[in-house]
């Protein structure tokens, strides 16, 4: 028997590449929704396919990129610009619940996917749409200039450095789970009024939406975020790292002072928690400089496995700092992990929640440039063999 998830029976036909617009696609195929990847034939489908380093082998079609974010898919190769085409695309997209675009501002329009175009057709469709400043900016968005722009990268990085960018791309992330979210809504509001619903979210707002504290230190104290590192400008020492005797990094996230003064008692100075400068978190934060060196002093001693267990015995929350491997090794990692057991390809889920009463689905790999094109149009767009065959040689689908 076939599993089935809160998705099934929903069909998602993805019109998005690189990664916010098909991470979204992935959480619904998670869910046990038929989602179908439409890439251009003509570009070669999904960019990130080519998206490669050097360790990866050339004639691959399916990156470390493309696979996070493309799990669970099928993928149809069409050349859009051709008449053929879009009657292909229309036939998925009339029986489609979702529809996922991150078309550059004008595209959609001119190649007759646009949302008045498709909810003509039908009118249940839930239209979910990326975009980089907005429906009526032309510009294009990318994900590292929003960084900028937004003020992550002014503040991301030590204090004199200069400006960095997070290591993945944030905002990119961030646009996805708002899609989610509004797509999630839409559909409940679809249960109610059987109307499809055009719901847009842009980078610049998603990432704009994220600042949260370091927006409102600025609204409502008025006081211009600074790059820190990796410090919080609210509470201290919160982020801060320190090095252990045996040359290992620990982060500490004091919250409150009960959490300092357990953690001075963990390092067999309780008198610090008790002197004026530092009995308070005010206090600590007007002088966070002399905390820190009387901290990293006392830290330096300590052996970070041996120092870490006592500090979540008095429940003092510190961590180690891991690795991209190490972190990946942690048991609670582990059910986001999925492999796909012929090849041995592994990556990540996109649904982090927890169902108790659903185990997690298994997925299909990330698909090849156009690897089930003939299976779709037969099953979905009712086409026959031969029809495949002549629109394959005629070079309007992979």
């Amino acid at each position: 028997m076939a599993q089935e998830g809160i998705g099934t029976g929903l069909l998602v036909v993805e019109l998005a590449s690189v990664l916010a617009g098909p991470s979204v696609g992935q959480f619904f195929a998670e869910l046990g929704a038929t989602v179908i990847k439409v890439e251009n034939l003509k570009t070669k489908g999904d960019v990130t396919r080519r998206w490669k380093l050097p360790s990866e082998a050339a004639f691959q079609d399916v990156s470390a990129y493309f696979a996070s974010a493309n799990w669970g898919k099928k993928s149809i190769a069409v050349d859009l610009s051709l008449p053929e085409g879009k009657e292909i695309a229309y036939a998925l997209l009339d029986k489609a619940d979702v529809a996922l675009t991150s078309f550059k501002p004008g595209d959609a329009e001119k190649l007759r996917m646009d949302f008045a175009t498709l909810s003509a057709r039908n009118h249940r469709l839930l239209y979910g749409a990326i975009t980089g400043y907005g429906s009526q900016v032309s510009r294009a968005g990318y994900d590292a200039v929003l960084q900028a722009e937004a003020g992550f990268m002014y503040l991301n990085g030590e204090p004199g450095g200069p400006p960095v960018k997070m290591p993945v791309a944030l905002i990119d992330l961030l646009a996805a789970h708002q899609l989610k979210e509004g797509l999630l809504a839409a559909l409940w509001n679809r249960e109610k009024t059987n109307k499809g619903q055009y719901v847009e979210v842009s980078l610049v707002r998603a990432a704009i939406a994220s600042l949260a504290n370091q927006a409102t230190n600025y609204l409502v104290a008025g006081e211009e975020p600074q790059r820190m590192g990796s410090e919080h400008p609210n509470i201290a020492p919160y982020g801060t790292v320190f090095t252990t005797a045996d040359q290992k990094e620990v982060v500490l996230a004091v919250g409150d002072d009960r959490q300092f003064t357990n953690l001075c008692k963990v390092l067999g100075k309780p008198e610090i928690a008790l002197d004026p400068q530092f009995a308070t978190n005010k206090a600590r934060v007007q002088n966070r400089g002399a905390l820190n060196t009387l901290l990293r002093n006392q830290i330096a001693l300590q052996n970070r496995n041996l120092f870490l267990t006592a500090l979540q015995e008095q429940q003092v929350p510190a961590g180690a700092v891991h690795t991209i491997p190490e972190a990946l090794a942690m048991p609670q990692a582990q059910e986001q992990l999925v492999q796909d057991a012929a090849t041995g390809l592994r990556g990540l889920r996109q649904v982090a929640f927890k169902d108790l009463e659903q185990e997690q689905l298994n997925l299909l790999p990330p698909p090849g440039l156009g690897q089930h094109t003939q299976q779709i149009l037969q099953e979905w767009a009712g086409l026959s063999a031969a029809k495949v065959q002549k629109l394959t040689q005629e070079g309007v689908v992979l």
